[in-house]
């Protein structure tokens, strides 16, 4: 079992920048990129084919699964999981060349980038268009297309992504208590819900994880 004590492990196929800072316990894994000046916190997984660019920031325990692709300048907080084939872009209005024809380069457009709060989880194939944030222990369904900011443990799917259910810490959709009220059936986590906005019940409420 990987801990955060752990040393650093590197796939000999792997292309970790030396500008790159790597947290112990922390794998990446076989064809995987860490670009220049990108920070992998302590005991992440980066999976095979991942890419992480340059000035990247990822906290600690992070799992980005295969082909993963993470443009700078995205952010992602402790526990982030990120599915196969998920994409977090950084260019709102894409282009491979400017209006006079010209090839754009780095100074031809400005990154902008995703967050990803602590807990939180893309499905795979989904995609975060930049610039959005996904809230705290909320999910992104499998495919879904994230055009706008997600709420702290909401799930959304579709394209573009809408709010479907309310998730907890767990990852399981929470059942409703009463009309402002819900549980998660996993943990026994409880929450309030107010003009659409999940949030968890006072310190003391007990839970069983």
């Amino acid at each position: 079992m990987t801990g955060y004590g752990d040393p650093v492990r590197v796939e000999l196929s792997a292309d970790v920048d030396e500008r790159a800072t790597i947290g112990a316990g922390t794998t990446i894994w076989h064809l995987a990129q860490v670009r220049e000046d990108a920070v992998v916190g302590a005991g992440c997984t980066v999976g095979r084919g991942a890419y992480v660019g340059p000035g990247v920031r990822m906290g600690d325990g992070c799992k980005l699964q295969n082909y993963a692709l993470v443009y700078e300048p995205a952010v992602l907080e402790d526990g982030v999981f990120i599915g196969p084939a998920a994409v977090l872009t950084n260019d709102l209005y894409p282009r491979a060349i400017t209006p006079d024809g010209a090839v754009k380069t780095g100074d031809d457009w400005q990154a902008v980038g995703v967050t990803i709060r602590t807990g939180a989880a893309i499905g795979a194939r989904a995609v975060c268009v930049a610039p959005v944030t996904v809230g705290r222990w909320a999910t992104v369904a499998a495919g879904a297309v994230v055009t706008a900011d997600v709420p702290d443990f909401a799930l959304v799917a579709g394209v573009p992504a809408r709010r479907i259910r309310w998730v907890g810490r767990a990852g399981v959709p929470l059942e409703r208590t009463g009309p402002d009220g819900w549980r998660c059936p996993a943990t026994g986590d409880e929450f309030t819900e107010v003009d659409g906005v999940l949030s968890e019940a006072a310190q003391g409420t007990a839970r069983h994880v």
